[in-house]
Order: structure tokens, then C-alpha cells, then sequence
């Protein structure tokens, strides 16, 4: 995202500074979101580790994993830092991980749908000056919509892949049969570099991009129904 904005010869200084200050505010808040919900989920079925250690807060710097966060700035998939969670202290062992382990993404693609909900409307209106105050703030938040639907996305299908330290991973263990499990177990100290791999792959980001426009379709058929 920031790359294909600083490569936009078409906008101005002004403007790139705008949408990077955007990209900024969006990528914080959809992080932020993202972690809340797996430390809430963790709480409301037993476990207190998340907010013991102050993880139950929208303030983005408890969450901030550096390089992930810099993924989403850049590319539009990436990952914050961890929520930690005690398994063993969930009411229902598996079904409670599962339950944390799915909020995370969740909550992104239910922020996505909010946001394309306001994406769609704020498109349709017009206004009388196209350089009037309304006019300017009608693109700033149209374009904070439009943002969000891209990060959230892709932040919701990024982390739903099957690799450690992604939530993905964590569904997977916790569905697998305990002798598969512990296999997993032996290759998760590679997860990360498995990860770095992947993002690399040729194709990657074509792949992330085929999901994500598969979804914002979906959501705009039933934006639809209810909008004309």
C-alpha cells in the first residue's frame, strides 16, 4: 500500500502525506482491534492471562509487532504481536482455543464489512463544490473506509493461514489428533521462516489479492440487497 502511494506520480505532495497519515491510523486500529478481540474471546471463556499482562486495550503500542505491522503498511497482509493466552485455563480446552484463536480475524472482516458499508454510501453521495469543506472531508473518510476494507482483509486471510505464529496455526493444533499434534509441534520453532518464505513466493500476493476481491464481492452483493 505505501509503495503503490509514494509511486503515484499523480498525487501531490500534500495528498501522499494524507494517505500514508491514513494508511497509519488504519493499520493501528485494525491491529489493535485484531488482538482486543483474542484477548476478550480468551476472557470470556476463562482465561485472565491477556488482560494480566495488559493486552485487553485499544492502544496499538500493546500490540505492535514491528516487522508485521511494517507488512501491512507496505503490502496489506501482516500481524501484530501475540496475544498471550493459558489454554489450560479455558473452561473447554479446545473449543476454547479455537473460539480465541478465530476472534482475531473475525473481528477484521466484520470492521471490513462496517467499513465497506460506509465505503459504498459515502461513494453514492454528491456534492454541490467538489472544493468545499464537505466535498474534502467526504474523501477523507471515504478513502479511511476504503483503506480499512483493504488491511482489514487482509489481515483477517493472512492470519487464517496455517503457519506459526498466524492464527491459522492455532486452529489447526487445536482440531489435530494429539499424536499429529505433536509432530506439528516439532516444525513450529520454523514457522517463521516458513513465513518469510511464503511471502516471497511468487504469486503470493495475486493469490491475497484473488481472496481479498472474492470477499469484498461477497460483501458488496449483500450491501446491495439492503442499499439501491
Amino acid at each position: 500500500m505505501l509503495l503503490s502511494i509514494l509511486g503515484n506520480s499523480s498525487l501531490s505532495f500534500g495528498q501522499k502525506v494524507t494517505y500514508i497519515l491514513i494508511t497509519a491510523f488504519c493499520v493501528l486500529l485494525s491491529l489493535s482491534i485484531h488482538e482486543l478481540s483474542h484477548g476478550l474471546a480468551a476472557y470470556a471463556v476463562g482465561d485472565n492471562t491477556a488482560k494480566y499482562s495488559g493486552r485487553l486495550s485499544l492502544n496499538p503500542f500493546a500490540h505492535l509487532d514491528p516487522f508485521g505491522a511494517l507488512c501491512l503498511f507496505l503490502f496489506g497482509f501482516g500481524w501484530a504481536k501475540p496475544v498471550p493466552v493459558n489454554p489450560w485455563n479455558f473452561r473447554n480446552k479446545k473449543g476454547g482455543m479455537i473460539f480465541t484463536s478465530l476472534a482475531g480475524p473475525l473481528s477484521n472482516f466484520i470492521l471490513a464489512f462496517i467499513a465497506m458499508i460506509f465505503s459504498v454510501i459515502l461513494g453514492r453521495m454528491s456534492f454541490a463544490s467538489p472544493t468545499g469543506i464537505g466535498f474534502t472531508l467526504a474523501s477523507v473518510f471515504y478513502t479511511i473506509a476504503d483503506y480499512l476494507v483493504v488491511i482489514n482483509l487482509g489481515l483477517g486471510i493472512f492470519n487464517l493461514i496455517p503457519i506459526p505464529p498466524l492464527d491459522g496455526s492455532k486452529v489447526l493444533t487445536a482440531i489435530l489428533p494429539q499424536n499429529l499434534y505433536f509432530k506439528l509441534m516439532d516444525y513450529e520453532r520454523y514457522g517463521f521462516i516458513i513465513l518469510l518464505i511464503l511471502i516471497n513466493l511468487p504469486g503470493f500476493n495475486t493469490f491475497l489479492g484473488f481472496c481479498r476481491a472474492g470477499v469484498m464481492n461477497f460483501y458488496e452483493n449483500i450491501i446491495r440487497i439492503f442499499i439501491h
